[in-house]
C-alpha cells in the first residue's frame, strides 16, 4: 500500500534564512494523522541560505540523520566533533544522553538537506557523531544502506531497528528492495520522479509504504531517492 504525500501539501515554515517543509508534525506544524511513521519521527526538507544555520542547541534520545542534497553543512558539537558533509553524503548524530551542537551553511551557495529523526530503541547510550561519503555511482540502480541499527551493515551506526538507504536510478530503469509486510517504508525522491505500485511520486513528495513485501521503484526520470525502512 502506498500513500503519496505531495510536496505542496506538506507542513511549511519560512524563517527567511531557513525554508522548511515538514513531512510530519514538527514545531508549529501539527497534523494528528502525521505524527510519525513507525520509528520515523521527523523528515524535514530544509533549504538553508549561505552563511546561516542552526545555532548551538540541545538534543536527547533521538537519532538524527542529515542527507545533504546540495551544497554542504558544517557540524560542531560539545564532544569536540567538527566536520563538513557535502552533497550526496550523510552524517549521523546519535543524541543519546544529551548533546549540544550547531549546523551551519558555511558555503557561498544554498544548502538543501533532508533532516531525518528516528526514535531510538534504547536510552542511556553515549552520544556520538559521524559522517561518511557515499559516491552516487555505487548506488546506481540499487539501494545502498547509509545508516543502520543492524550489525553487519556497512553504514553509519544508529540505535534503532531501522535502515536509511539511498539509490540513483536512470530513467526507464527500476530498483528493488525487500522491505517486508511487517515493516514500514518512507521514500522521498531528492530529484526526479518515480512510480511505485502505479502511483507517481514526484521530486520531494513523500511516499508512505506499508504491507509491501518487495518494493519496486520505476524511474520516470533520472532519480535520486532516499528510503527509510523501519518498524511498525
Amino acid at each position: 500500500m502506498i500513500e503519496v504525500r505531495p510536496f505542496d501539501k506538506l507542513g511549511h515554515a519560512n524563517h527567511g534564512w531557513l525554508d522548511a517543509k515538514h513531512h510530519f508534525s514538527f514545531a508549529n506544524y501539527f497534523d494528528p494523522q502525521r505524527v510519525h511513521w513507525g520509528s520515523l519521527r521527523v523528515w524535514n526538507d530544509d533549504t538553508i541560505a549561505p552563511g546561516t544555520g542552526f545555532g548551538t542547541h540541545p538534543h536527547k534520545d533521538m537519532e538524527i540523520i542529515t542527507y545533504v542534497r546540495e551544497g554542504a553543512i558544517t557540524h560542531q558539537d560539545n564532544l569536540g566533533n567538527r566536520g563538513r558533509t557535502e552533497a550526496g553524503d550523510v552524517q549521523v548524530m546519535s543524541a543519546g544522553t544529551g548533546i549540544l551542537h550547531s549546523e551551519h551553511n558555511r558555503e557561498r551557495v544554498t544548502a538543501r538537506i533532508f533532516q531525518i529523526w528516528i526514535m531510538p530503541n534504547q536510552q542511556g547510550h553515549k552520544p556520538s557523531w559521524g559522517t561518511k561519503a557515499f559516491p552516487k555511482d555505487e548506488r546506481s540502480g540499487q539501494f545502498v544502506i547509509l545508516a543502520s541499527g543492524y550489525e553487519g551493515d556497512d553504514a553509519l551506526p544508529i540505535h534503532s531497528d531501522t535502515r536509511v538507504l539511498g539509490a540513483t536510478i536512470k530513467k526507464g530503469q527500476k530498483a528493488e528492495y525487500k522491505l517486508g509486510v511487517d515493516r514500514l517504508g518512507y521514500l522521498v525522491p531528492a530529484t526526479g520522479s518515480v512510480e511505485i505500485e502505479g502511483k507517481t511520486v514526484e521530486t520531494r513528495d513523500g511516499a508512505a509504504i506499508s504491507d509491501t513485501g518487495t518494493l519496486t521503484v520505476h524511474a520516470l526520470e533520472d532519480a535520486e531517492i532516499v528510503l527509510v525502512d523501519t518498524t511498525i
